[in-house]
């Protein structure tokens, strides 16, 4: 198993439990991917922003099976609206819709249209042939699309939003109605208390252990090719430690890391994979000498935000678990070429910090006990026009060789549930 993510680990679980050797390779120092934590002053929490939402079901069952689900600690959330200086509005029910002083109140009708229309839409592969951009100014109109979902397009997907189909945003639309479709009256977001997906992911590399998989972190794969030497099947894994010889290894990097690992794909696969289009993020974390706002979320439509969102993590998780400070994240969503990547923390925080100052003009510098900035190129597949008809398959032509990313997750948003999902999905393609 190469990628010792959320999903390699979800993979690496189910396969031992068939009965399989399982060898689980990591190029970081520790397992996570995406979900890792780290230390920020004296404060260990979550690298990126995650949540668990009552309604994610796969998720919740691989928690219960951690024995972790009943620790989940539930909090009602609120998310605001930020439109420049001055400028911020909640955003959490009905009235805070019609109190939005962006739009018109036909503007208003036809978002609350546009959002509703979404969530009764059941399959959206059919919205993989529409444009993004179509489809919401035709049922949002011009103005409510310029005014709102334009800013917050170009925020997630930068240049990328032109190549996006419809089914992103009703993905996006999905998620929200998860709890209604389960019968839940409203949404509720839950963390896991005594350290998030630090005690999370402690607890599962315990029990792949336990269940036989051989855990190697601090290995970096460089190739896996045929075994030419072995009696007709195979596989060599090489890493920088030495070669591994296996009977078949899945491969869960981003598709164009996937692509310049696996040697002997055909033609068409490797152009599949290297054609997939991707987000990746510049993400800061500030810990900071209190909370800084009462909205867990808040969406920027500023043209001059220099970040995509601000996440005030201590919206939803108790001061107490962070020392009493509270901890803020600031996500740039870009793509993996962009410059930003080689801009140094104290770069980033001499760029940004005035503008979430300005935000909230009771923040000062001195506030700010520690910023870390971490960097990932290859975060989100683009829902790009005809994805599904374009994604290389799981099962590759090389006997034994099987591809499983987030690029694989189809007319759906990045998410741990999601993952969890689609490793469920990929054992049956992989171990039928």
């Amino acid at each position: 198993m190469v990628g010792g993510g959320l999903l390699g680990m979800t993979l690496a679980h189910r396969l031992a439990q068939r009965g399989h050797a399982v060898t689980l390779l990591e190029a970081a120092d520790s397992l996570g991917g995406l979900a890792a934590p780290w230390r920020l002053g004296d404060v260990t929490w979550d690298r990126h922003y995650h949540v668990t939402l009552a309604s994610d079901a796969r998720l919740r069952a691989l928690l219960r099976e951690l024995d972790l689900d009943d620790d989940l600690r539930w909090v009602r959330t609120k998310t605001g609206y930020y439109a420049g200086p001055g400028r911020l509005y909640p955003l959490n029910d009905a009235l805070d819709f019609l109190r939005l002083p962006a739009l018109s109140p036909l503007g208003k009708a036809r978002l609350a249209l546009t959002i509703l229309y979404g969530s009764r839409i059941r399959d959206g592969v059919r919205l993989e042939s529409v444009p993004v951009t179509d489809w919401l100014r035709r049922w949002s109109g011009r103005s409510t699309y310029d005014r709102l979902w334009l800013p917050l397009l170009r925020a997630k997907l930068g240049d990328n939003a032109e190549a996006a189909s419809a089914a992103f945003v009703w993905a996006t639309i999905q998620r929200l109605y998860a709890a209604r479709r389960t019968g839940l009256k409203e949404e509720q977001f839950g963390y896991v208390p005594g350290g998030g997906y630090a005690r999370t992911l402690a607890t599962f590399e315990a029990l792949l252990v336990a269940e036989g998989v051989e855990v190697r972190t601090s290995t970096a794969v460089r190739k896996v090719a045929c075994a030419k030497q072995l009696s007709g099947h195979g596989l060599r894994v090489v890493t920088d430690d030495g070669d591994l010889d296996v009977d078949a290894c899945v491969v869960t990097l981003a598709a164009p890391l996937a692509a310049r690992v696996c040697e002997g794909l055909a033609d068409d696969e490797r152009e599949r994979l290297n054609g997939v289009r991707y987000q990746g993020i510049v993400c800061a974390s500030l810990l900071l000498r209190r909370p800084l706002q009462p909205y867990y979320l808040t969406y920027l439509t500023d043209p001059a935000a220099p970040f995509t969102a601000v996440v005030e993590m201590t919206a939803l998780v108790d001061p107490a678990e962070l020392g009493g400070h509270g901890l803020v994240y600031l996500p740039k969503y870009v793509t993996p070429d962009d410059p930003l990547f080689e801009a140094t923390d104290e770069e980033l925080r001499a760029a940004w910090m005035p503008y979430l100052m300005a935000m909230h003009p009771d923040l000062a510098e001195d506030d700010v006990l520690a910023f870390q900035v971490s960097r990932v190129r290859h975060v989100m597949a683009v829902a790009t026009l005809d994805y599904s008809a374009h994604l290389p398959p799981m099962r590759t032509s090389v006997p034994g060789l099987h591809l499983a990313s987030s690029a694989h997750i189809v007319n759906g948003t990045l998410n741990v549930d999601e993952t969890v999902a689609l490793a469920e999905r990929a054992v049956a393609v992989i171990d039928p």
